[in-house]
C-alpha cells in the first residue's frame, strides 16, 4: 500500500511538471511571447495598446502570461501595464476574474477588478469588493493589497477629493490600506482625469510643506503610518527632483525632509524610500523582483545609507526587505542575500530580525520555517528556531 501511494505521488508530480513545461513551451512558441519590445524601444503607450489588444483578442489571462516573460524596455512601469490588462479582465470576467489575479505586477490585476466594481456600482459595491478581495490569490498580504488598489479607485471616483475618499475608506475593513492607495494615486496617478487630478492635487500637496498631507487632520491617526510610507515620491518632487528618475542628490535632500516629521513618524518617513529603491534599482521592472543580483541588492543598501542617520538607514532597509519578501509571496533567497551583504553588524541584525518576523507572520508551513532557519547565517539560526519552531 505504501509503495502504491508513493508511486501515485511520483506520477502526480510528473504530470504537474509536464503540464508546467507544456505551458512554458506553449507560451514561448507563440509569436507574442517572442517579441522583443526592448529592441524596438516601444513607448509605454505602445506597450499599453499592444497588451490591451492582445487581452481583447486572446483573453486577459493569456496577456498576463505573456507580460510576465516579455522583454520590455528599461524603466517600463509593469504595474501600470498590469492595470491595463486587468481592466480587460474585468470586462471579460467581472468580479470572478479575481481568481487569476496573482501578486505579479504588485497586485495590479486585483486592483483593476475592485476598481471596476466600484466604477460600475459605486459604494453599493463595497460588499462585492470585500468578497472579491478575499478570493485574491496569495498569502495573508493579498487581501490588504487588494484594498490598497481600491484606494486608488475611490480617489478617482470622488473626483480626487481626499476628504471624501477617507470617508469611503472608513466604511471598509482595511481603512489604512485603502487610504495608502489614495495617497499613492494623489501623488503619481491621475490617469482617469488628468486635468481634474492636477487641479485637486494642488489642494493637498504643497512643496513648501511636503509633509502636511500626512501630518494634518485629513489623514486619520490609524492611517498616518501608511501615508508617510507612500509619500516618498512627492518628497523627491518637493526638492526639485524627477519622480520617475530621481538622482542621488535628490535622495539626500528628500531624506533630510524626514527630519521635519513628528518624532513618531520619522522612522516610517525614512522607511518609505526603501520600497521605492528596490523598484528604481530594478529599472521599475517589478517582475521577479526577488531575483535581484547581489550587485543590485548592494546598490539598494547603499542608497539607504544616504539617509545618514542610523534610524533612517535601518528603516529604509526594513521597507526594502519588505518589498523583496512581499509578505511571503516571493522566495526568501534574495531577502537572505540582502541582509547578509549588509556590512554594518547592527543594521544586518535588524534586517534578519525583521525577516524572521515576516516569516512568522506570513508563513504557516513548519517545513518552510525549518528550511529557512537552516539557510540563514549560523549566528542567527538559534534565534530563528526559537522564534519560528
Amino acid at each position: 500500500m505504501l509503495k502504491r501511494k508513493t508511486r501515485l505521488l511520483v506520477i502526480s508530480i510528473l504530470i504537474v511538471l509536464n503540464l508546467a513545461l507544456l505551458t512554458v513551451w506553449f507560451l514561448s512558441s507563440r509569436s507574442d511571447a517572442k517579441k522583443d519590445f526592448a529592441e524596438k524601444n516601444f513607448s509605454f503607450n505602445d506597450l499599453k495598446a499592444y497588451f490591451t489588444k492582445l487581452a481583447r483578442e486572446e483573453g486577459a489571462a493569456y496577456a498576463f502570461d505573456v507580460l510576465k516573460i516579455a522583454k520590455l524596455p528599461a524603466n517600463t512601469d509593469t504595474h501600470l501595464l498590469g492595470h491595463a490588462v486587468g481592466d480587460i479582465l474585468y470586462e471579460q470576467k467581472g468580479a470572478e476574474g479575481i481568481i487569476v489575479c496573482t501578486q505579479d505586477f504588485r497586485n495590479a490585476c486585483s486592483h483593476s477588478i475592485v476598481i471596476g466594481l466600484l466604477s460600475d456600482k459605486g459604494e453599493d459595491a463595497l460588499s462585492d469588493i470585500d468578497n472579491a478581495c478575499k478570493k485574491a490569490p496569495g498569502g495573508k498580504g493579498a487581501y490588504g493589497m487588494c484594498y490598497h488598489g481600491l484606494g486608488h479607485g475611490i480617489l478617482a471616483y470622488t473626483g480626487y477629493d481626499e476628504e471624501k475618499t477617507v470617508a469611503v475608506c472608513k466604511k471598509t475593513t482595511q481603512v489604512s490600506q485603502c487610504i495608502s492607495g489614495s495617497v499613492m494615486e494623489l501623488i503619481s496617478g491621475g490617469f482617469h482625469d488628468r486635468q481634474l487630478w492636477e487641479k485637486q492635487r494642488k489642494k493637498y500637496l504643497n512643496p513648501d510643506e511636503p509633509l502636511a498631507l500626512c501630518e494634518g487632520d485629513i489623514i486619520p491617526q490609524e492611517a498616518k503610518w501608511q501615508c508617510f510610507s507612500y509619500l516618498t515620491p512627492y518628497l523627491w518632487e518637493a526638492v526639485g527632483g524627477n519622480i520617475g528618475n530621481p538622482t542621488q542628490e535628490d535622495h539626500k535632500k528628500a531624506f533630510a525632509l524626514c527630519e521635519q516629521a513628528s518624532q513618531e513618524y520619522q522612522s516610517v518617513c525614512y522607511g518609505g524610500f526603501g520600497k521605492e529603491f528596490t523598484a528604481l534599482v530594478k529599472e521599475r521592472d517589478i517582475r521577479n523582483i526577488d531575483k535581484m543580483s547581489s550587485g543590485q541588492l548592494e546598490k539598494v543598501y547603499y542608497l539607504c545609507t544616504l539617509a545618514k542617520v542610523s534610524e533612517g538607514v535601518k528603516a529604509c532597509v526594513s521597507q526594502a526587505l519588505g518589498s523583496l519578501y512581499w509578505g511571503g509571496e516571493n522566495e526568501a533567497e534574495s531577502s537572505i542575500r540582502f541582509c547578509s551583504l549588509i556590512p554594518d553588524s547592527d543594521v544586518q541584525k535588524g534586517c534578519f530580525t525583521e525577516l524572521i518576523t515576516a516569516v512568522r507572520t506570513y508563513i504557516a508551513d513548519d517545513s518552510y520555517k525549518a528550511s529557512f532557519c537552516k539557510e540563514i547565517p549560523v549566528s542567527y539560526q538559534e534565534a530563528c528556531r526559537k522564534t519560528l519552531l
